[in-house]
């Protein structure tokens, strides 16, 4: 058996209300939709990994504007999971329709 694919990138929050609800549903929502399991870490206020599947874990990130967290996947879709999430953080949590 081969072994998982791990893929981790850094990312500042750029929305002006960080890591609060929408941006979170918008995140786990997304998430859900890899296989691989997702982590998150605010890494300027620590190094807590936290379930990037899970609404209640999340919203305690505590990842205001300008925070750098890490997002990091592992399994076989695991570096299209980290692109995607990456991605919507870096355009603020503005879904890709509107």
């Amino acid at each position: 058996m081969a072994d998982s694919l791990v893929v981790v990138r850094e990312v500042i929050v750029v929305n002006s209300e960080g890591f609060h609800a929408r941006p979170v549903m918008m995140f786990t929502d997304m998430a859900k939709l890899f296989r691989a399991n997702i982590a998150v870490t605010n890494i300027s206020q620590g190094h807590e990994v936290i379930d990037g599947k899970s609404p209640m874990h999340l919203m305690l990130l505590n990842a205001p504007k300008g925070s750098q967290v890490r997002i990091s996947a592992e399994g076989e879709d695991a570096e299209a999971a980290v692109a995607a999430l990456v991605g919507l953080v870096q355009r603020g949590f503005v879904d890709e329709a509107q």
